[in-house]
């Protein structure tokens, strides 16, 4: 008989957030460093990744701060950018929506692309598995774990090199988000979606406030929605993989 307790969801959850856990190491560090460098105090550089959490929108409000650009427009222009989160909440939600209050806010909080990917992958292959939430929670408080340590270890890197942008670490963002991406195209109508996001954020990135990433999204998920009805996939395939557990339990 399987063990699906609460602590052996919380460790599973960990495991499968392993991979890119180690994608957000150089990812965390370079925030660190080039929050400091662009005049955020390293105490504010540290709150913003304790308070704050969302690696994207950190980089570009520390951009926007360096250009010194005013709070409303930082405000709006990373609200802009985590509307992809709204979208991560309804796919999770009939997983989770039976949990009390106490559960769904520091889990809406923690949540980010990574555990987003391994969660939904998770939800979605194993429906019938108890304690969801702590599968969710082992691979959240990981991820915020590495990324509190990375912050730190960049803000003292930052404050002894002259000019850590001059690296190029900062790619390491892009290839994060490709190793989340690139797994988890296993149907047509996934590739379609990636590619027509794909096309739409470099056409559109030029435009203010990031309004091309949520464009992309909405598109890039518009079109995945009518590749499905072209391509229908197979209705019964959760349904065999339950099957198949069961029979192996």
């Amino acid at each position: 008989m399987a063990n699906y307790s609460p602590r052996s969801e919380f460790l599973t959850g960990m495991r499968d957030t392993f991979p890119l856990v180690l994608g957000a190491i150089p990812f965390g560090i370079i925030y660190g460093a080039l929050a400091v460098t662009s005049g955020l105090t390293p105490a504010a550089s540290v709150a913003m990744s304790l308070f704050v959490f969302a690696g994207a929108s950190q980089f570009i409000a520390t951009g926007l701060f360096a250009s010194a650009a005013g709070g409303l427009l930082i405000i709006f222009t990373t609200l802009i950018v985590n509307l992809r989160h709204s979208l991560y909440g309804i796919t999770l939600s009939p997983h989770l929506n039976h949990l009390p209050r106490r559960w769904l806010v520091p889990l809406a909080f923690w949540l980010t692309d990574e555990t987003f990917a391994v969660a939904a992958t998770y939800f979605n292959e194993h429906p019938e598995r108890p304690s969801k939430e702590w599968y969710m929670l082992g691979s959240s408080l990981f991820m915020y774990t590495n990324w509190q340590i990375c912050t730190i270890i960049g803000v003292i890197a930052g404050q002894a090199i002259p000019n850590p942008a001059a690296w190029g670490l900062d790619f390491a963002m892009v290839v994060a988000f490709i190793g989340i991406l690139v797994p988890r195209i296993a149907s047509r109508p996934t590739l379609v979606a990636a590619v027509t996001a794909g096309a739409i954020s470099l056409a559109a990135n030029g435009l203010p406030n990031r309004i091309g990433l949520f464009l992309a999204t909405l598109i890039g998920i518009g079109s995945g929605v009518l590749a499905s009805r072209i391509w229908p996939g197979d209705p019964d395939k959760s349904k065999t993989i339950v099957l198949r557990e069961t029979q192996n339990d």
